[in-house]
């Protein structure tokens, strides 16, 4: 009828509850999101202190049983960390340094070799015409490349100095957090489990945090032997190869292993590259990058599975998302923390009621 008037829609109480916990958990997850993405500059010397927290309080602890004060033994630990690092750096920087100064031949090289492996794809593909002299056509022929180099050079020469202070500002600062944070290790904890009143949630509390540093510390250490073997195979297996610079390529592979999946895949495209530039575009070009997916095949499937075992075992699914998540977020340094912020994040549903269903999903089976 005309004048029937509709009667209101009623909404189940219950049911707007849920809707609006649900939309705001959303809202929560994206604001979370973003305040990751634009701290970065704050929240990434921060995270990456507290990962190495995990990781140097078992030796710093020990040297305080033995006798040494936390913050002697905090700072032997770290000096030694340092001085290991100095180490690696100038065993890779002369390598690094004549790479650097053949960059220009290396692309010129690559250039060459694309174009070979161009013709021997299309063979049938119409050369390109030179109607002049090949002086005359180099001389006539524009370079955009160049060009676009001399023009923004001092640009570019901006942006290296500023982000090589930015670098070494936020170097400075993780090494001090991490001096602090060792140093009050106990002390941070103690006072921490104090601060809750429930028995049960302060031994929760407890309980959590050191299997988190059982696993992180024992993933990383497992991890860096693992990758140190890996890279002197890899430097030895290029050695015999022929390729130029085996060290530095040895220290690249044991660094960049540290990435689930996209860091094997970078070697090896890296070593191709290499491979290219050294040997031309045959079939020697492809010994680097065999040599090293055979040893990385042999580390992955049987070296790895072997010394670490079924307990920091994780879904690989979930491993390869938390890569491309905190890549995305914190870039390569985001990448590399990944494993171990999601060992961190098992370590805290486990213990955790509502959380349960994600560890469920994050163990492997």
């Amino acid at each position: 009828m005309i004048g029937r008037t509709l009667a209101p829609i009623k909404i189940d109480p219950a049911a707007r509850r849920v809707a609006t916990t649900w939309l705001g958990r959303g809202l929560l997850f994206v604001a979370a999101v973003l305040l990751l993405e634009h701290a970065r500059p704050l929240l990434l010397p921060v995270t990456i202190a507290i990962v190495f927290t995990f990781v140097l309080s078992t030796p710093v602890r020990a040297l305080q049983r033995a006798g040494v004060h936390e913050y002697v033994g905090a700072g032997l630990v770290i000096a030694a960390v340092l001085g290991a690092a100095a180490l690696i750096l100038m065993l890779v920087a002369a390598p690094a340094a004549a790479w650097w100064s053949r960059a220009p031949l290396i692309v010129q090289d690559l250039v060459e070799a694309l174009q070979g492996w161009r013709d021997a794809l299309f063979p049938y593909a119409p050369p390109a015409p030179l109607a002049r002299a090949p002086a005359a056509a180099a001389a006539a022929v524009p370079d955009p490349l160049g060009e676009r180099l001399a023009s923004e050079g001092w640009t570019f020469t901006r942006l290296a100095i500023g982000g090589t202070i930015s670098f070494a500002l936020s170097a400075a600062a993780t090494v001090i957090l991490l001096y602090f944070l060792l140093a009050s290790e106990r002390w941070l904890v103690t006072r921490t489990v104090e601060a809750v009143r429930s028995p049960r949630t302060r031994a929760l509390i407890l309980a959590g945090v050191r299997q988190a540093q059982r696993d992180i510390g024992l993933f990383i250490s497992t991890m860096s032997l693992i990758n140190i073997a890996l890279g002197l195979a890899t430097g030895l297996a290029l050695w015999l190869i022929g390729l130029p610079n085996p060290v530095l390529w040895g220290t690249t592979t044991a660094v960049l292993a540290f990435i689930p999946y996209l860091g094997p895949l970078l070697i090896t495209l890296l070593l191709l590259l290499a491979g290219s530039v050294t040997f031309g575009s045959g079939w020697e070009m492809l010994g680097p990058p065999a040599a090293f997916l055979l040893l990385h095949g042999i580390e992955a499937n049987f070296l790895s599975p072997m010394i670490m075992g079924h307990r920091l075992r994780l879904r690989p699914v979930f491993v390869f998302l938390a890569v491309m998540v905190w890549g995305w977020l914190w870039g390569i340094a985001g990448a590399f923390l990944a494993v171990p912020l999601l060992l961190g994040l098992r370590a805290l549903c486990k213990r955790t009621r509502t959380l349960r269903l994600v560890c469920i999903y994050l163990e492997d089976d």
